[in-house]
């Protein structure tokens, strides 16, 4: 390439020895990754999620989830590799949840934004790995994204340290923060439709078991027992799931795509339990949108006009359905109802149409720096383990739902009703004495629930188990389980093998592990 800027001039020639290879689709992506667009959209994900963030953390303190999930619990399910992350003694939980809520305001304020971000991965990741039980798709995403917002220059406008830093105050950012934030939120979306693609859920389970159980719900709860609701629901999922990324991405069906989602995530935190997730996806899913979005919203609500009395119309048509999904009126899901209703009322007029399309005009090419290369590679690194992480259970003979072989951390969402009962045995092999265990009278329930339904857990306890024996006086001791699991209203089956020495056995994480049985029980039908 000739040795200008990185410009792609009309007229410019190769020089001796180079190829028009050089400019290959990796070439364009480096380039269309360092280009300059306004950072108006990531300022406002900074900000919604750091606001979300602060008021997961009132939720913790208001339902006394930490009193409940890392205080009372005598026993704690760590992470394979991290058995040595363990709770704060005494009161030091509580006070880790003050500063994980100092450092999601302070990101939100943008005040010492690159410290604070990556603090607040650190504070968050921690509390994560302190409990498997605890595991939730949505926590995941949290720890994802907090690493990244440490990265993206989310900080440079409205902002804390912008504001007494001129040196950064700007307002472009490259194009690689807006893509790399749009291909996380993605993620969940994309890989959470490709799980659907499965037998059980083609065929209407578990849907059909929920939504039997939330026959409450406004107007239409009454349809639920009706088996052709658990298909509409289960198909209307998986077209929703698998079409979102593709559909927000193309300009002509974006808005229709947003509005369908918010009405997907509103639906869906009146149908499930599922904390944050719905209010962080709908705030997040507005990264999709062209990135100067925010500050043409704004341009335009300072000016009385149709369209300004539109959005605000929407906003409080969007607080009001949020509140109604929701149950009850709380400030930041109001909140992102009515943002999620203004964006949509603003954007049926033509205006925000005729914008630039997303990315918005390229300001400014990167140079052809090292930097920016490693930046460029940095980004694609993160992409593909992104996207290998969930398709390891493809090479795992047997039905992840039932083995939970690279289930998790593969955005396997609401895709198996599960429920267990298990008893463990512990014989000390020199004297044949054996030693019957009810995992109820030891674990808190929430952690049972889950615990009899995942094998890794099972084995895990059986290991602690077989620590406290040889402790107490029993070398070598072994453990065995019995267990009945059923799966998706199946007939109850055998999950571990009950003559595996659980004491013993190995965990395999990137192949079947022979003591997990494989489903054989068939799936009712109508």
């Amino acid at each position: 390439m000739s040795s200008n800027d990185g410009h792609d001039h009309p007229g410019s020639t190769l020089t001796a020895g180079s190829t028009g290879a050089e400019d290959s689709l990796m070439s364009r992506v480096h380039r269309g990754l360092h280009r300059r667009v306004d950072i108006s959209s990531l300022v406002f994900f900074r900000i919604a999620f750091g606001a979300i963030m602060v008021w997961e953390v009132t939720r913790y303190y208001g339902f006394g989830w930490v009193q409940r999930y890392f205080v009372e619990p005598t026993y704690n399910f760590p992470y394979p590799l991290f058995e040595w992350v363990k709770p704060w003694p005494g009161f030091g939980m509580y006070y880790h949840f003050i500063f994980l809520g100092a450092m999601a305001f302070c990101v939100m304020i943008g005040l010492m934004y690159r410290l604070s971000a990556a603090l607040l991965c650190l504070a968050f990741t921690y509390v994560f790995l302190l409990e498997e039980a605890r595991y939730l798709n949505h926590f995941y995403l949290v720890c994802l994204l907090t690493s990244l917002l440490a990265v993206v220059p989310a900080h440079r406008s409205l902002s804390v340290d912008a504001r007494f830093d001129s040196s950064i105050r700007s307002e472009t950012a490259p194009a690689w923060a807006l893509w790399l934030l749009r291909f996380q939120v993605g993620v969940p979306y994309f890989f959470g439709g490709l799980a659907k693609l499965n037998s059980d859920w083609l065929h209407g389970s578990p849907m059909r078991y929920w939504l039997a159980s939330r026959d409450d719900f406004p107007i239409i709860g009454q349809t639920f027992h009706h088996p052709f609701t658990a298909y509409f629901f289960s198909y209307s999922g998986l077209l929703i799931d698998l079409l979102a990324v593709p559909l927000l991405l193309w300009r002509r069906t974006r808005l229709a795509m947003f509005v369908v989602l918010v009405a997907f995530h509103f639906t869906n935190t009146r149908l499930f339990n599922i904390g944050i997730f719905p209010w962080t996806m709908t705030a997040a899913t507005t990264i999709f949108l062209p990135p100067d979005w925010p500050r043409r919203l704004v341009g335009d609500l300072k000016k009385l006009s149709g369209r300004s009395i539109a959005a605000f119309l929407g906003a409080a048509l969007g607080a009001v359905m949020a509140a109604a999904f929701r149950g009850e009126w709380t400030f930041v899901p109001s909140s992102v109802g009515a943002l999620a209703g203004m964006v949509i009322a603003w954007s049926l007029f033509p205006a925000m149409h005729d914008a630039r399309d997303v990315g918005g005009p390229a300001l400014q090419e990167a140079t052809r720096s090292r930097g920016a290369r490693v930046a460029t590679a940095a980004v694609l690194l993160w992409m593909t383990i992104q996207v290998a992480i969930p398709l390891r259970h493809y090479l795992i003979p047997g039905v992840v739902h039932w083995t939970e072989e690279g289930h998790r951390f593969s955005w396997h969402m609401k895709l198996r009703g599960k429920d267990g009962q298990l008893t463990y045995f512990v014989k000390n092999p020199e004297s044949g004495a054996l030693r019957t265990i009810d995992p109820g009278t030891r674990l808190e329930d929430w952690q049972l629930r889950k615990m009899s339904t995942r094998p890794y857990m099972i084995r895990q306890y059986a290991q602690h188990l077989a620590r406290e024996a040889v402790e107490g006086g029993w070398p070598g001791a072994e453990v065995y389980v019995r267990s009945r699991v059923r799966l998706n209203g199946r007939r109850p089956q055998v999950m571990i093998d009950p003559e595996a020495n659980l004491a013993e056995v190995d965990m395999l994480y990137m192949s079947h592990n022979e003591w997990i049985t494989q489903l054989a029980n068939p799936l009712p039908r109508d």
